[in-house]
């Protein structure tokens, strides 16, 4: 059994990645050998980066940030649900990131966006922090166009009725659950050897 985050990466007011961060927790909870969990940014109020080195260097001083570190440490993998925010992701979104490190290592990442170009933008930008962070990211990931976005968050459409998205979360959940299996075997040898 693996244990895979959807992650909530935006906390604002009116914010819409609750509703694709729910449909795809959906998808990933049916998938047999898959611990499903949902993580709110919303829950973890961090302050902008302000210690004096990432927590791979020297041990965070912010209880927040601690108790989101052991949050991160608790998962094989994770799903980011981002807004594309001026061609990038939720500065909310960087910062959660920023705020751990070896609890990133070695695990494997998946990606849902939304907006103009299906936050398509932002995902590259995490692709790259992902990359600094040791995560295996996939290859496939669910872009939700702009007016399909539009048209779930001020109209009432379902995602479920978006037909072109089906064969992405497909595609990228299979994967995902593939890398996270790897991943995980990998990081148990390792403790093993370490132990030995």
């Amino acid at each position: 059994m693996t244990v895979i985050s959807v992650i909530v990466g935006s906390t604002r007011e009116g914010r819409f990645s609750e509703k694709p961060a729910h449909w795809i927790f959906q998808h990933l909870g049916r998938r047999a050998g898959v611990d499903a969990r949902l993580l709110d940014l919303r829950d973890f109020p961090m302050p902008f980066f302000d210690e004096v080195a990432s927590n791979a260097w020297a041990p965070s001083q912010n209880p927040v940030a601690q108790r989101w570190q052991k949050k991160v440490a608790e998962f094989d993998g994770y799903i980011f649900v981002t807004a594309e925010y001026n061609h990038s992701m939720p500065a909310v979104l960087k910062n959660a990131l920023d705020y751990a490190s070896p609890e990133w290592n070695k695990k494997a990442a998946g990606f849902v966006g939304y907006g103009g170009v299906g936050g398509s933008r932002a995902v590259e930008a995490l692709r790259l922090v992902a990359a600094e962070l040791q995560l295996a990211t996939i290859r496939t990931g669910v872009y939700i166009q702009g007016a399909d976005f539009m048209a779930v968050w001020k109209d009432g459409k379902e995602l479920k009725g978006i037909t072109y998205l089906q064969a992405g979360v497909k595609d990228m959940l299979d994967q995902l659950a593939w890398w996270t299996r790897a991943l995980k075997t990998a990081r148990d040898q390792d403790q093993i050897a370490a132990a030995a």
